[in-house]
Parts: C-alpha cells; sequence; structure tokens
C-alpha cells in the first residue's frame, strides 16, 4: 500500500492534483524540503535512469547572469524544482515517470505544483543546475503555496487545455486489440489503475497514451499527436508516458496487483497510424 509513503490513498492525492501556476510568493520551509529531498534519491525509474535534482531559489541568482523565468505563465512562485536525467533510450520516459512520483509527493504535503515543457528559459535553468553534456533538461516545476487568487493567464490557460474535458475511456483502452474497446467491467481491477492513468497530466492535454488488456499483461502505447514535438526541444508525450505509467503502478500496487514492467512488443496487434509501442505491465500469476 502506498499510504505509508505518501501518507493517504494515492486514488486521492492523483485526483487532487492540479496544475497551479499562481503562488504565495513564500519559500518552502526547511521541513518540507528535508520530506522530498529525503524521498527523492531512492526512485530509479522503470527504465533504469536516476534524477539529478535541485530546488531553485528565484531570488538565488540576483547578483548573476542567470534569469530564471517562464514566459509569465507562472507567478509568485519562490521555488523551483528543476531535475535533469542522462541521455539514453527510454530517458524521456524515465524523466516523466520519477519526476511525477515527486509532484505526487508533493501534493500529499499540500504543495502546488505545475509541469513545464515549453514555456521556461530552459538555458538559465540549466545553468542554474550546472547541467552536464551528457544531461537533458525536459520540464521543470514550480513548487510552492498555491494562491486563492488566479491570475488572468492562469485563468485563460485551465480553460484552453481543457484538464476537465478529458477523452472519454472507451477512446484509451482496449482489449486484445484497437480494434476491441474494454468495458470499465472487463477491466476488473485494473478499472481503477486505468483510471487514475485517465487523469493524469499531459502536454497541451493530449492524453496521447492507449493501453491494450490482453490476458495478464496492459500494453503500453504511444499515440503521437501529428506535428505537435515538430518545434519542440523535447518529445514531451514520452515524458506523458512516463507519467501514466507512474500512475498505473503505484496504484496497481495500491490495489494489491503484484506485477512489472517488461518490454515485450505484442507484434501480432495492428496499430493505428503514428502509435508505437513502448512497455508493458505484466502482472505476476
Amino acid at each position: 500500500m502506498n499510504e505509508g509513503l505518501f501518507g493517504t490513498s494515492i486514488t486521492d492525492i492523483i485526483k487532487k492534483r492540479i496544475s497551479v501556476r499562481t503562488y504565495i510568493d513564500r519559500p518552502l520551509t526547511p521541513e518540507l524540503k528535508e520530506k522530498i529531498q529525503k524521498y527523492f534519491p531512492v526512485s530509479t525509474g522503470p527504465f533504469g535512469g536516476h534524477l539529478r535534482f535541485d530546488f531553485l531559489e528565484s531570488n538565488m541568482f540576483k547578483e548573476s547572469n542567470v534569469k530564471l523565468g517562464t514566459y509569465g505563465v507562472i507567478r509568485g512562485v519562490s521555488t523551483y524544482l528543476v531535475a535533469v536525467i542522462e541521455k539514453g533510450s527510454r530517458d524521456l520516459e524515465d524523466f516523466g515517470y520519477l519526476l511525477e512520483k515527486v509532484i505526487l509527493l508533493a501534493t500529499s504535503l499540500g504543495l502546488g505544483t505545475c509541469w513545464l515543457g515549453g514555456t521556461f528559459k530552459k538555458s538559465e535553468f540549466g545553468k542554474a543546475i550546472e547541467q552536464k553534456d551528457q544531461e537533458i533538461l525536459p520540464c521543470i516545476t514550480p513548487i510552492g503555496y498555491p494562491s486563492s487568487k488566479k491570475s488572468l493567464i492562469d485563468s485563460a490557460m485551465r480553460f484552453t487545455a481543457g484538464s476537465k474535458n478529458r477523452k472519454e475511456w472507451d477512446e484509451l483502452f482496449f482489449s486484445g486489440n484497437f480494434g476491441q474497446r474494454l468495458s470499465k467491467a472487463e477491466a476488473g481491477k485494473y478499472s481503477i489503475p486505468l483510471e487514475m492513468v485517465r487523469l493524469a497530466p499531459s502536454a497541451s492535454n493530449k492524453q496521447p497514451w492507449r493501453i491494450i488488456k490482453e490476458n495478464n499483461k496492459n500494453h503500453f502505447f504511444l499515440q503521437h499527436t501529428k506535428g505537435y514535438s515538430k518545434f519542440m526541444a523535447y518529445d514531451l508525450q514520452r515524458v506523458d508516458m512516463g507519467i501514466a505509467m507512474c500512475h498505473f503502478e503505484l496504484t496497481a500496487q495500491e490495489q494489491g496487483i503484484k506485477g512489472k514492467w517488461e518490454i515485450s512488443d505484442p507484434g501480432s496487434i495492428s496499430k493505428p497510424l503514428d502509435t508505437d509501442y513502448v512497455v508493458s505491465w505484466v502482472e505476476e500469476v
């Protein structure tokens, strides 16, 4: 059960998490920072990646040539959580998986966060964390105390992102192949882990994950949004897949379902256009 790790049910935390763009300008307490720092190093991504991270205070660099900025998207924030990961074949998936774990931990502590992938000055944050040549910095998150007052840009982005207008269950989850929709009844004990995937954050709320349940396996596919990553420094939809994997695994564990991630491509499954296999969750039987 994850209640010992996060202090409450992971499903409650996932349902509680929202993107916070307006903050109270107040630094995190040393106690909160310590809780997050103690948790972070024990995590390894499903593909073996490790994050290097740091808390960066917005006022730390006033007398330096580093200018942290988010193009006006984030207001009132004092602290950013900035993480880098070494380059590798599944680096972006590991990055999403690991940073979402920390975001869920922060949510359980009453803190606000917001995934930022294309609206921050990558070079400046890279300087601040002393990013190495073999490291990538796809995303960051502000972390702090949510303000009850929302900025105009916050309200506008919340409206345009349409986070409350997520894809329906039968658009995302399938039984055996992409031609057969998976019902919640058929999903059985996996209905809650899959629903927590449906609620996961994703870049521009595109929800690129598609999952096929096949006996004791759940196959995860990435359905690319055509042209979406063309002007991005990184393929953020691969980060989204890591976030979905994090939600699925933590919820499955809380439901008492034992399993592990395996790359076991079901090549016999015919895939839609622009859809790639990523990984499978294999239940112990």
